[in-house]
């Protein structure tokens, strides 16, 4: 059978690790449970852990993955009926390795003895976190005001834990599906730069020293490949000067707006972002909605997770007219930037009054829209990308080989 580690916490609430042989990690986890024990963590036992080596050095500095090993954790120690507090101390333990997250724990864990909430604990330290890329957010912190004043914080942070899993899936499913595109586009032009500097200057002395023109297309391919060799610096100068261009039209508030309803406009990548958006706005308003939230304090704290000016604009907007009296669907759908299908599915959870369920069902389809998307894109781009090299490099490879018929004398 397989070998398993695992850390649980007893009965008076210690932290205790092992390994233990289980047919699998859910007959471990009841067995543990039937014992007693709150397990926290199970996985496979590595040839490094059986040594009672430990993995990895300490971290520094707090990321996305820290905020949901901490929520997660502290949702799993708080619904097993440990008080605030205790699970606290109990988590900093499990969280040794990680020196930013014990510390944030500690700092907490003092704030909450001293008769703080745990909404205005993080609070304090938000501004600080921010500076490490905000990762106490607005609806992180509105989340948990609502959990503990309704009594049901554990709920709440397992809520939030799914929450930001789902949340990061999606990042990663967009950014490993744009790897190897930009992969497959590093290496093309790489081996472009290779052939036009390398490769092409070997037979430039051969055609000059015949003293014979040369074709149109061999002078084109000559005349960049030794532009290349003496003014590559240009080259790396532009790109440079093209990314602090962007750096800087995206810093300006107003620029940026204009660029972000360029960026929806595209063909494609669009849709993805629009996909990507849609799933993101509907998964954390849904979330707001369930946890007591008003509806205009939730489209606030959403305007301010959108990254898109253009999108964040449209909910600013639909803020101003739901105080009119409006319907939230009927005011982004006027505004002809959110697919329709969302606008009606949420305009059916308005007239039904199951406005948070029909959220999350969006979110849930727009993930698997995006997916699709993504896929489509991949199936446009590489062979796009694979042709264009390839008609590149034999457009070089024709041109020297006609170049060398011509030296010769020789005829087709």
């Amino acid at each position: 059978m397989p070998l398993y580690t695992y850390k649980v916490v007893n009965s008076l609430g210690e932290t205790e690790e092992g390994m233990r042989e289980a047919v699998d990690e859910k007959l471990l986890l009841t067995a543990l449970q039937s014992e007693g024990y709150i397990p926290i963590r199970i996985a496979p036992a590595s040839a490094k852990a059986f040594l009672g080596l430990r993995l990895g050095g300490k971290k520094s500095k707090l990321s996305q993955k820290d905020l949901a090993l901490f929520t997660g954790e502290l949702a799993v120690l708080l619904e097993s009926g440990l008080p605030l507090d205790k699970s606290l101390l109990v988590l900093m333990d499990l969280t040794e390795d990680n020196e930013a997250l014990t510390k944030l724990i500690s700092r907490v864990l003092e704030k909450v003895k001293g008769g703080s909430s745990l909404a205005d604990a993080l609070e304090r330290r938000k501004s600080s976190t921010r500076k490490r890329g905000g990762i106490f957010t607005k609806f992180y912190l509105n989340m948990i005001r609502a959990g503990e004043a309704g009594g049901s914080l554990g709920e709440v942070l397992t809520r939030l834990s799914e929450y930001l899993e789902r949340s990061q899936e999606l990042k990663d499913t967009v950014s490993t599906a744009l790897i190897y595109p930009a992969i497959l586009l590093i290496m093309s032009l790489a081996s472009l730069f290779v052939m036009l500097t390398f490769v092409v200057p070997q037979f430039t002395e051969m055609f000059e020293s015949a003293g014979k023109a040369l074709p149109i297309s061999t002078q084109i391919v000559v005349g960049l490949a030794e532009w290349l060799q003496s003014y590559w610096w240009a080259l790396a100068g532009g790109i440079v000067s093209v990314s602090a261009y962007m750096n800087f039209q995206l810093s300006d508030p107003v620029k940026k707006k204009v660029w972000d309803g360029r960026f929806l406009k595209l063909p494609l990548f669009g849709n993805i972002l629009l996909n990507k958006e849609t799933a993101n706005i509907s998964r954390t308003l849904g979330t707001l909605l369930g946890n007591g939230v008003s509806i205009l304090v939730a489209l606030v704290i959403v305007r301010e997770t959108v990254d898109n000016q253009v999108l964040a604009a449209a909910i600013q907007d639909t803020e101003e007219q739901l105080k009119q009296g409006k319907h939230m669907s009927d005011a982004l759908l006027e505004k002809g930037i959110f697919p329709k299908m969302a606008m009606q599915m949420i305009k059916m959870g308005e007239e039904t009054g199951r406005l948070e369920e029909m959220l999350l069902r969006v979110a849930t389809i727009y993930d698997k829209q995006l997916r699709v998307s993504i896929q489509r894109m991949l199936a446009f781009l590489e062979p796009v990308l694979i042709i264009s090299l390839g008609l590149m490099i034999a457009g070089i490879i024709v041109s020297i080989l006609l170049a060398i018929l011509s030296v010769n004398d020789l005829a087709f």
